[in-house]
């Protein structure tokens, strides 16, 4: 049975700025042609350090077309959200690392989280929202808008549909198809994100899942209850980034028998998405821990 990671690599950095050459200073976001000023006063970088692409391109999202820009008023639509197929970025994991998921206070309610020194087995990684399109799986989830990785651990791929509402898991897939492949169906889509999101949200669903795992016939139910807990900045090896953090918990059955619950956390940003993920150990029974099963955040 594969580990459920709900929200990790589905949220990738957009095309506003994602590594490359970096330095300029500035004071205001509005300064940079990324239109990200770090909390070290230079500009992020406008290209993708993984293959160098264009990462300013006119069809990137944002509030009013063109290249995104944070307007900082604590929502995040779709507009807001880099959510397409094509999208990638460089994220830095690693594997039952140490770090303390509640963070420090920063004042008025607001929670200060840093991520940006090293963490034992870590390790780059390029990840990508890939493209539907001439897939083995294609046909069968007719409506999905990009398909991702869901662990380090693991090659399966999530299968997702975004629009206007929200983001839904249509499915789990494995890479390639053949007698021993996974194909998982959820009825109805599993609710990842409900937009907008704003401090204080909440949504759930509850899915049936069913399909092939590895070849094998099996169904099972699982019910997603996120919400947006917290708000304050996440301080990662790319830069600082003002976030407000979705906390979602994971509980999977099967005859009625629990048989998984996890947690997750994912900090995001305007125009970036979640710069960084945080999963629990399977059964995680504390609201806030500090022995995750895996961590992410974005690297340049």
């Amino acid at each position: 049975m594969f580990r459920a990671a709900p929200l990790l690599a589905m949220l990738l950095c957009s095309m506003t700025g994602c590594g490359g050459d970096s330095g300029a200073a500035c004071m205001v976001d509005e300064d940079c042609p990324s239109r990200f000023c770090r909390a070290d006063g230079t500009c992020a970088p406008a290209e993708d350090a993984a293959g160098g692409a264009d990462m300013a391109g006119d069809d990137a999202p944002g509030d009013g077309g063109g290249a995104c820009t944070p307007n900082h008023d604590g929502s995040l639509t779709l507009a807001e959200l880099p959510l397409m197929a094509g999208k990638m970025a460089t994220f830095r994991v690693a594997l039952d690392a140490t770090f303390d998921t509640a963070g420090t206070p920063d004042g008025g309610g607001a929670r200060r989280w840093d991520l940006s020194g090293a963490l034992a087995n870590d390790a780059d990684r390029a990840l990508g929202l890939l493209s539907p399109t001439g897939t083995w799986w294609a046909a069968t989830f007719p409506t999905a808008s990009y398909a991702s990785t869901l662990s380090a651990e693991s090659d399966l791929l999530g299968v997702f549909h975004v629009d206007a509402t929200g983001l839904t898991l249509l499915g789990v897939v494995s890479p390639t198809a053949g007698g021993a492949r996974t194909e998982l169906e959820y009825d109805p889509p599993a609710q990842v994100l409900a937009f907008p999101i704003t401090d204080g949200a909440t949504w759930t669903s509850e899915s049936i899942v069913s399909g092939l795992v590895q070849g094998v016939a099996g169904a099972y139910s699982e019910e997603y209850a996120s919400m947006v807990d917290k708000v304050g900045t996440m301080k990662t090896p790319y830069g600082e980034f003002p976030v407000v953090r979705v906390a979602t918990d994971l509980t999977r059955t099967s005859g009625g028998f629990t048989i998984l619950t996890k947690r997750t956390f994912a900090w995001m940003s305007e125009c970036f998405g979640a710069v960084a993920n945080v999963s629990s150990q399977d059964y995680e029974t504390s609201a806030e821990f500090n022995d995750p099963a895996e961590v992410r955040r974005i690297a340049p």
